[in-house]
């Protein structure tokens, strides 16, 4: 069998008697990660725990919006149909800032990858999160791999139930208090717990609340790993966003092969003039890895660049008197030219890849920091009456009727002048008003909502440029300036 071979593969060679002959299908084999310690777990605790608190913390800020607005620093209030976030206040037609803000979220995963590959999935993945917090619970109430390993072959007992029933109900603790945090989101704070005091809860919430509760649960105690192997797309195509100047978690083959059994009568001058190398064959790279592989077996889809076999390894060398890093961060140009007995090669940050990925974040930043510098406060729409598509008058005149929605995006009451632009001798009129004019004046809106007149355009047939007469309507604020246009066109008889 190839020396590169782990013996968690081994396990799972001679145990797949249990599996019939050509079936498609394996039996699960349960990964029992074991405690290490270490630079790269202490910083996966703490933006674990950075991260979580400001999930949970986020809900409970607030942020003085004015009267009449809600005063929750990070709300989605379906009510009133606005996202709030701080300053940052978007209707419904703004989407736009959301498909920004994805875009730049995706384009630095993009660089983050090629800078150090998967460091996404291991250190700030919600799955990564959830996933390393179920853990440590269970080491704290089944003890550490080994333990965990014997309760489970161990047959049914009181003890072993207790552990069970101890372990899963911190999990839907942990579950719930997920669910219940993701709600609030969605629903202001004070008063949803005000509500759950009085069990004035809607089922909406409570529906949400035991999927989200769920969903945790079933990913981060039950799932795990799988959901990064089989599920997570992104192991199948991080490996076109990384070159040979990406730092990923690789194993020093040039230093640690060939790997054996450490023999403590032998010194490490004899060892090396045998073949043998830094490597002692311990394992604990794999025992401490969340998905279960074997890093000396190279860069693979499991590995989630967690840095957590480099803390295991680096344990070991520290005991057996050897250079760290046997498992490290490191870029394959580096790697060959160690191999070749070269001078180790500088890590490369800027390269066309990682230019251009800066230079789209930056622009895309940058847009969207002058859309909201510069978000307006004011829009109109308008739409024509279908049916019917013109009247004509006793005159002569043709009339059109369109419904003017006015979003008045401000704390205040604003009124608003409306024209038309593209017929020199339209008139216009709010329907139950009597005549027309060239503007309509004095049009109000409501703060912080949209208000809708239905509006009679009126023109002289002969002005007409076809069955279709290109129109502009024009809102104006008539205090502070501000205007908005709406194109539209005007319906006429053919000729």
């Amino acid at each position: 069998m190839n020396s590169l071979v782990s013996r968690r593969d081994i396990a799972l060679v001679g145990s797949s008697s249990a599996t019939a002959p050509g079936s498609l299908w394996a039996d699960h084999q349960k990964i029992h990660p074991k405690t290490v310690s270490g630079q790269y777990r202490s910083l996966k605790w703490a933006i674990l725990v950075a991260l979580m608190a400001a999930y949970y913390i986020l809900p409970w800020l607030r942020w003085d919006r004015g009267m009449g607005a809600p005063d929750q620093a990070v709300l989605v209030d379906f009510a009133t149909e606005r996202f709030y976030f701080f300053f940052i206040e978007l209707w419904p037609q703004q989407i736009y800032y959301l498909t920004g803000a994805l875009i730049l979220a995706a384009l630095a995963l993009f660089l983050a990858t090629t800078l150090f590959g998967r460091v996404w999935c291991g250190f700030a993945c919600p799955q990564t999160l959830w996933t390393d917090l179920f853990q440590w619970v269970e080491r704290r109430i089944e003890g550490d791999r080994g333990e965990r390993i014997r309760l489970d072959a161990a047959p049914w007992s009181a003890r072993k139930l207790g552990r069970r029933v101890a372990k899963h109900s911190a999990w839907l603790a942990i579950s719930l208090t997920t669910g219940g945090a993701w709600v609030l989101y969605f629903y202001d704070a004070p008063t949803f717990f005000q509500d759950v005091m009085s069990l004035q809860v809607p089922q909406t919430t409570m529906f949400f609340i035991a999927l989200f509760s769920g969903t945790t649960y079933l990913l981060g105690g039950i799932a795990r790993e799988q959901f990064c192997l089989y599920a997570c797309p992104w192991p199948r195509f991080q490996a076109s966003l990384q070159d040979e100047d990406s730092l990923v978690v690789t194993f020093q083959a040039w230093r640690g092969e060939g790997r054996r059994r450490l023999d403590k009568r032998q010194s490490w001058s004899e060892r090396k003039a045998a073949g043998g190398g830094d490597c002692i064959d311990c394992g604990v790279c794999h025992q401490v890895c969340p998905t279960g592989i074997d890093i000396r077996q190279g860069i693979q889809m499991g590995c989630i660049s967690c840095g957590l076999c480099v803390d295991g390894c680096n344990s070991v060398m520290s005991r057996i008197g050897r250079p760290g890093n046997l498992i490290a961060f490191d870029t394959e140009r580096n790697q060959t030219a160690q191999a070749a007995g070269q001078p180790a090669s500088r890590f490369r940050l800027w390269r066309p890849r990682t230019v251009a990925y800066g230079a789209l974040i930056a622009a895309t930043a940058a847009l969207i920091v002058i859309g909201l510098l510069f978000q307006p406060h004011l829009e109109v729409s308008v739409q024509r009456d279908r049916a019917p598509m013109f009247v004509t008058l006793a005159n002569g005149d043709i009339r059109n009727g369109y419904t003017i929605k006015i979003s008045n995006m401000t704390r205040q009451i604003r009124k608003y002048t409306l024209a038309v632009d593209g017929l020199p001798e339209a008139t216009l009129a709010v329907a139950g008003q009597d005549g027309g004019s060239r503007t309509v004046v004095d049009l109000s809106a409501a703060p912080d909502t949209v208000t809708s007149y239905r509006v009679l355009v009126q023109a002289p047939r002969l002005t007409l440029r076809g069955a279709a007469t290109p129109l502009d309507f024009h809102l104006a604020a008539t205090r502070g300036g501000e205007t908005a246009v709406y194109d539209s066109v005007f319906m006429g008889p053919e000729g």
